[in-house]
């Protein structure tokens, strides 16, 4: 604002006064002040609001470095499948973990590395056609899986992996690995199997497989029983399904006895697969532990002894008893004797089996190693005790004296 002058007297307002007689004053030149980052302790809320506000959050101050933030120890990157599958010519597909296709058509697959191997259905290993249909070819960087005029048997997981070589010497390398299951589909809803009937063991405390595989994800599968005929339940517990495996029977029991089978429907179609027939077998959950023992360590001449072999374990499991003797260097017979009966013993109910050895008139060829070898579906355990006879004579001597 201009001075104000009166013949010749020139007045200048302060600026209160220009101010009070309502005169605009010009913008008063400020420094810049520098925003300097607080200290983590003393903290402040930001007072910015809106686009500004958000602009404050993620925009660091000029001059401090930017913080790399890293992915924790369980989100860490995984290494990319080594597996391909050709589409067309020229053109590549990431193999998914399942992958549907319609039998006929050609299978080609791709596996990176110098030296890979591959891992496929059995039905491809076949002697009389599989190895007309799959061929394998390596190259220098990269192998070549091909199936032609595939079919529902070709159903099944493929799998490739890579060996790291240096200086001739290879290594399996785990990250370099890759896996596919691939279904083909078509008029069978089964995977083909050459028997109409398969028998099938359950066992006590081992998981059963029916390898009812199906050619299709989409089919629904129920499993039943032949006679009498009724669906069987599948709670996911004691029974549950696997589209990539079949029914697996976790807890087997003698009730699960019998003829089954498996029923797949799709659009309309429907078809039973194998049947199974399963028998039930009492299998131990480890080998037996045997003990054995002598009625006297001690014997005459001419005096009886024998020696027990003794076995507790589950409830009707086998057990099977061989010995070995002293006397069997001449020839001499056994005597045994075997039996098996339940016990109590730490509050559950026990099967005891047991086998005696008997010897009869003691002779000096008798003394010596008695082992017990006690044998069930899990293994053989075998333990031994010594007979000592210091008085053992020839009996013809004994009564010569």
């Amino acid at each position: 604002q201009p001075p104000e002058c009166i013949r010749g007297l020139c007045v200048v307002h302060s600026p209160l006064e220009q101010l009070e007689r309502g005169v605009c004053l010009p913008p008063k030149a400020t420094k810049q002040k520098v925003t300097k980052e607080p200290k983590p302790n003393k903290l402040r809320p930001l007072k910015a609001t809106g686009e500004k506000l958000h602009q404050a959050v993620t925009k660091p101050p000029k001059g401090k470095a930017r913080v790399k933030l890293t992915a924790p120890p369980n989100q860490v990157h995984q290494p990319a499948s080594i597996l391909t599958r050709v589409v067309t010519r020229g053109q590549f597909q990431k193999v998914p973990e399942s992958l549907t296709l319609m039998a006929g058509n050609t299978l080609e697959l791709r596996c990176r590395g110098r030296s890979v191997r591959w891992r496929f259905p059995a039905y491809l290993k076949d002697e009389d056609e599989g190895r007309l249909r799959c061929v394998i070819k390596h190259f220098e960087r990269h192998s070549q899986l091909l199936v032609v005029n595939s079919r529902a048997t070709d159903t099944g997981e493929y799998s490739c992996w890579s060996f790291q070589c240096r200086d001739s010497e290879c290594q399996d390398g785990e990250d370099r690995m890759g896996k596919a299951f691939i279904f083909f589909t078509g008029q069978e809803l089964f995977v083909p199997t050459e028997d109409y009937y398969e028998v099938v063991q359950l066992r006590t405390n081992h998981p059963t497989l029916l390898p009812c595989q199906v050619t299709s994800p989409l089919a629904k599968v129920t499993l039943h029983r032949e006679f009498p005929p009724e669906e069987v339940a599948v709670d996911g517990i004691d029974i549950s399904y696997d589209v990539k495996r079949g029914f697996v029977i976790h807890r087997p029991r003698p009730s699960y006895a019998g003829s089954l089978f498996c029923m797949a429907s799709l659009a309309g179609m429907r078809q039973i697969s194998t049947k199974y027939m399963l028998i039930y077998v009492n299998y131990p959950s480890s080998a037996p532990k045997p003990t054995v023992s002598a009625s006297a360590t001690t014997v005459r001449a001419g005096e009886n002894f024998n020696v027990t072999c003794t076995v507790f374990g589950e409830p009707e499991v086998a057990v099977d008893f061989t010995w070995e003797y002293p006397g069997q260097q001449i020839g001499r017979p056994p005597y045994i004797r075997e039996c098996t009966d339940l016990a109590r013993r730490g509050g559950q109910v026990q099967q005891e089996s047991e086998s005696i050895l008997y010897i009869d008139e003691a002779r000096a060829i008798d003394e010596g190693l008695y082992t017990c070898s006690a044998m069930n579906l899990q293994g053989t355990t075998t333990i031994s005790t010594r007979v000592q006879g210091p008085n053992l004579l020839p009996f013809s001597l004994l009564s010569f004296l």
